[in-house]
């Protein structure tokens, strides 16, 4: 059956051909659709885990049992399962895993634009790399009887171009392959007298699929002109063919790790000039100059940012078609928290007090801009929390009093624990904020360990974050609604005063939430409006200033009620009498 499918659609659907049985994996965009996706499938067990690390040594065990297995993460999540991934090259498996990492060449929603096919050299683990749909879907299989048949894990890479975009697919029948667990100290203890003996067989291995890669189907010679050929990959493909159609030879690398030799040499001596495409870092390029050719690369390409068709008709000096200028200059739209954003009122409370706000990763992290522009520091999942604790104990009472992290719920259950129980053991002054809006908001709302539902919506363990901070040491842990902004003040003035390790918890649930009743749209009465802006403090995207006076766009206000509270002249009331 042929349809249109999303890549990571599409991804899930060959996991699921393929006979995968197990799948764990943490949200992060653009590669969360898969694991959706793949839990719509009944007889597939899905799970959201509490970090990517968790995620892939759960897909481990799940090999280990016998039963094929999958987990999924962006780039950046990839960082986080190295330490399993890298010695998972050691053990190999038993029944097939296969890991998706998606990159986010661009950075749409991301802190940086790492390029995950070094992992995969370093981890001497294969790397299969899809361009469209149709490859997303007989690739992920094609994953699984690699990952077999060199005893491997293998890497599925992905790009937000090739995970968001749709294409033809031809769907399949489900076929189930289950193996026995035997027990086998030698191959899976890697202590190490036995991880000493695994090395030299993951060297032979490399050999084998380096072989492997000369004639895998997954890697294509295109022959059109042989003026230039060009090596591509990934979405760069179909940028190369779209601006070059059959003019130019392409060799279409789809296996990323390892890369051929005899194929590429063979290619290079069909053409008279060789040029290699490829988003971000020049490691195909590398590969084919240590192979002694004369290449173009990155002298022609940027090594930052996401390629495009004009893009590459500029770098080999084609005119770019269809130029069409506008007439007017289009306005910025920066990100802005949402209206009735739970976190709004929390970060203009610590602006407002001045504080040094170390920040997180999340939807919260645009508490960083105007006119909020409260948080001072983003690093990784959970480094709030870690970085307080040293900026506290580098500093002192010159800081204690007026530095705060903030951390959401979600990525506090990914990697903020381990933070918060530094700071309990080594006792550093340090008010943590745990940003509690009862799910994972900036990927689009799945389910994590505090909000008591499994990825599928059913109920399941639910940790008490309350509890779970006074077990790990914590005196000091008050909650407040971050909607009431005195009592906000009140909370954080009080526990910045306090000479002792704590933690607040801002909770009020996510205001896009389907469950989340909102409440009538405020509307301002222009008579009693003096144009003081006030209102304006919050960066509230409802409010603006029309004609001179502030005004309440009636189809975004969710009616929180944070504005009231700023203004001096009451001028916004309810609209639930108009409505009623």
């Amino acid at each position: 059956m042929k349809q249109l499918m999303l890549g990571n659609k599409a991804v899930a659907r060959g996991l699921y051909e393929a006979g995968c049985c197990f799948a764990s994996s943490y949200p992060g965009t653009p590669s969360t659709e898969v694991t959706e996706e793949l839990a719509k499938y009944d007889d597939v067990y899905c799970e959201w885990a509490p970090n990517e690390k968790v995620a892939m040594e759960a897909a481990f065990g799940a090999s280990l049992a016998g039963r094929r297995s999958f987990c999924a993460m962006k780039h950046v999540g990839l960082n986080v399962a190295a330490d399993p991934l890298y010695t998972m090259s050691y053990t190999g498996v038993n029944a097939g895993i296969v890991i998706v990492v998606a990159d986010d060449a661009g950075m749409h929603s991301s802190q940086n634009e790492q390029d995950s096919r070094h992992h995969a050299i370093a981890s001497k683990i294969p790397m299969l790399e899809p361009s469209d749909s149709a490859e997303a879907l007989e690739f992920a299989k094609l994953a699984y009887e690699i990952s077999e048949k060199f005893d491997t894990p293998v890497l599925l890479k992905m790009c937000t171009r090739v995970a968001h975009s749709q294409s033809v697919v031809e769907t399949g029948e489900r076929s189930v392959s289950l193996k026995s667990y035997e027990k086998n100290i030698a191959k899976y203890v890697m202590m190490p007298g036995i991880a000493k003996r695994r090395h030299p067989i993951v060297e032979e291995r490399t050999k084998a699929l380096r072989e492997y890669a000369e004639t895998a189907p997954v890697n294509r010679v295109e022959m059109g002109g042989t003026d230039l050929g060009i090596i591509t990959s990934s979405t760069s493909y179909q940028y190369v063919k779209e601006v070059f159609g059959d003019s130019v030879s392409i060799l279409k690398i789809g296996m990323a790790n390892p890369l051929p030799e005899k194929l590429i040499l063979d290619f290079a001596s069909k053409v008279k000039e060789l040029a290699v495409v490829e988003e971000l870092d020049p490691i195909m390029e590398n590969h084919v100059k240590a192979l002694g050719l004369r290449v173009r690369g990155k002298d022609l390409l940027p090594m930052c940012g996401e390629f495009s068709q004009n893009l590459i008709r500029k770098a080999f000096g084609i005119d770019v078609p269809g130029k069409y200028p506008f007439d007017e200059q289009l306005p910025m739209r920066p990100p802005v928290m949402c209206p009735g954003c739970p976190h709004r009122g929390l970060f203009f409370t610590l602006k407002k007090l001045g504080c040094t706000v170390l920040g997180d990763i999340g939807c919260y992290t645009l508490g960083a801009v105007a006119p909020l522009g409260s948080m001072e520091m983003t690093l990784c999942m959970g480094a709030s929390i870690s970085a307080i604790h040293g900026f506290n104990k580098a500093l002192g009472k010159e800081s204690e009093g007026k530095t705060v992290s903030v951390i959401g719920d979600s990525t506090f259950m990914h990697s903020g624990m381990t933070g918060l129980a530094n700071v309990a053991y080594n006792q550093s002054n340090s008010t943590v904020i745990i940003l509690d809006n009862s799910i994972t908001g900036m990927t689009g709302h799945q389910q994590n360990p505090t909000t008591g539902y499994n990825i599928k919506g059913d109920p399941a363990g639910k940790i008490d974050l309350t509890a779970l901070c006074r077990s790990m040491g914590f005196e000091r842990v008050a909650v407040v609604d971050p909607y009431d902004l005195a009592a906000c003040e009140k909370v954080v003035k009080e526990e910045l005063a306090a000479e002792a390790p704590s933690v607040i918890i801002s909770r009020r649930p996510c205001a896009l939430l389907k469950y989340v009743k909102r409440k009538p749209a405020l509307r301002v009465d222009p008579e009693k409006c003096r144009t003081c802006k006030s209102c304006m403090r919050i960066g509230c995207p409802a409010i603006s200033i029309r004609d001179g006076k502030a005004r309440v766009d009636g189809t975004l206000c969710v009616g929180c009620g944070v504005c009231t509270q700023l203004c001096r002249f009451d001028a916004f009331e309810s609209t639930a009498k108009e409505e009623a």
